[in-house]
């Protein structure tokens, strides 16, 4: 099977890295002056979505970043590594926290209008806001199958065969194309962009849009009350033997 069209989404998130920090305000984390990457998920879709492209399975890449002016960045990383052109949905900078799965879906789905792809690849969660709901929410408004948490794809004739880890096991599923795909880490290891195809990069093309052009409403449906620090662990404690232990535990209520 040749000549399939994917859309892939990528992200721009605080890099995995960074120690994150609590705002003095209590309702987000600080981003300026923060590192920032493609999200590590969206990376193993690119990734997928190249091999097939090798493959000859795939004829065209389109990648696509919700975000601010910076996302063109993360954009630019996705064509080095070997996407033909990019879509930047650009949104208004400080505002990208409140970017919300739904509003994200809203906005793949009208890109998926326009674009006209065989499959859409998305990580299955960003590591900001861990929310996995992105590939669930747009597979149900485009009314296509999908198949989550992939570590291994396999298009034929048609469909895509696709295994994901369930407790317990391994599960194989096929559905039929069009479809929804999100990746785990597992699928494939991503490569790193070499000099010469980050400077190829540089000349693909990348259209500029934003969610009012599409038709989407992205005010958020949630509001963040509180964010804290998770509780500092306490530090051990060394005991002599394990009848001191017994009675530490005892003590604690843990026996």
């Amino acid at each position: 099977m040749s000549g399939l069209r994917v859309l892939v989404g990528c992200k721009r998130v605080i890099d995995y890295a960074v120690k994150i920090r609590v705002r003095p305000d209590g309702l987000g984390v600080v981003t300026d002056g923060v590192k920032h990457s493609m999200n590590p998920f969206d990376e193993n879709a690119i990734e997928e979505a190249v091999r097939l492209k090798q493959k000859k399975v795939v004829k065209e890449i389109v990648v696509a970043s919700c975000g601010p002016a910076q996302s063109q960045e993360t954009i630019r990383t996705a064509l080095a590594m070997g996407a033909d052109r990019g879509i930047h949905v650009e949104l208004p900078a400080g505002t990208e926290a409140d970017l919300q799965p739904l509003a994200v879906a809203k906005i793949f789905a009208k890109l998926v209008e326009k674009e006209k792809p065989d499959m859409v690849i998305l990580g299955k969660q960003a590591i900001d806001d861990d929310a996995n709901q992105t590939t669930q929410l747009l597979a149900g408004m485009l009314d296509w199958p999908q198949g989550t948490m992939a570590s291994v794809v396999d298009v034929g004739d048609g469909n895509v065969t696709i295994t994901r880890e369930i407790d317990g096991g391994l599960e194989d599923i096929s559905v039929s194309l069009p479809a929804v795909v999100s990746a785990d880490l597992r699928l494939n290891e991503p490569r790193y962009a070499t000099l010469p195809n980050i400077m190829k990069a540089k000349k693909k093309k990348i259209a500029k849009m934003n969610p009012g052009d599409l038709g989407v409403d992205i005010a958020p449906r949630l509001k963040v009350l509180n964010v804290v620090d998770p509780p500092v662990r306490e530090a051990g404690e060394k005991v002599p033997d394990v009848s001191t232990l017994m009675d530490k535990l005892k003590e604690k209520g843990h026996l």
